[in-house]
């Protein structure tokens, strides 16, 4: 009796360490995937907080590059003015005006020399292909000898601010007809020619 009472007694133990060491791997398990958790919060934090800080960096850099925009938007008048004399005496060929158009030119060259140091670039006008995007067609012409939408004329000069379009260029394009306005413009043409021979055809019938 006392030898079964000491198997039931061993048994049972073991039994109890069993549920002690499963509730132990239960807890572990449960340990491991909340580290796994919180791991993966402070990585994603982490990435989070460096976009913010390259975002907030790019932005303060823009700001430094950009601040004096509005300042270079309202000198530009300015050297239009320059440029507008400028032209005007050299069409006018009044040699008596040549200092004071040299010197009309030497400030504008300071000018722009300052000006480019804060990064501002004239847009390419004459000769190049229309852009949308630097560009602001005021008129139009048609020259079979140049390619379609060729800038013919600066009407007004364009500026940049580093990569930034401070002012759009006014420009005159080549604008070519298309195929289809020809043949309108050809049917039309004989619709013209044919009735202008009916009409005779009439007239001689009378």
């Amino acid at each position: 009796m006392i030898v079964l009472f000491g198997k039931a007694q061993e048994h049972k133990g073991k039994e109890e360490k069993k549920e002690g060491t499963g509730e132990l791997e239960k807890e572990l398990r449960e340990a491991k995937a909340q580290l796994q958790e919180y791991t993966e919060t402070l990585q994603r934090i982490q990435a989070e907080f460096e976009n913010f800080k390259k975002r907030m960096a790019k932005e303060k850099k823009e700001f430094v590059e950009y601040s004096n925009a509005n300042l270079i938007a309202k000198i530009l008048p300015v050297i239009d003015s320059i440029d507008a004399a400028v032209k005007h005496f050299k069409e006018t060929g009044n040699t008596k005006k040549d200092d004071f158009l040299k010197g009309i030119e030497l400030i504008r060259k300071q000018l722009m020399e300052a000006l480019e140091k804060e990064g501002l670039k004239e847009i390419k006008s004459e000769g190049e292909k229309f852009d949308p995007l630097c560009h602001e067609a005021m008129m139009c012409c048609e020259d079979g000898k140049k390619e379609d939408h060729t800038i013919i004329e600066e009407l007004q000069k364009g500026y940049m601010l580093r990569e930034k379009v401070l002012r759009h260029s006014k420009v005159k394009i080549n604008k070519l007809k298309e195929e289809k306005e020809i043949e309108k413009e050809k049917e039309a043409e004989g619709g013209k020619q044919n009735g202008s021979k009916e009409e005779s055809k009439k007239d001689s019938k009378t």
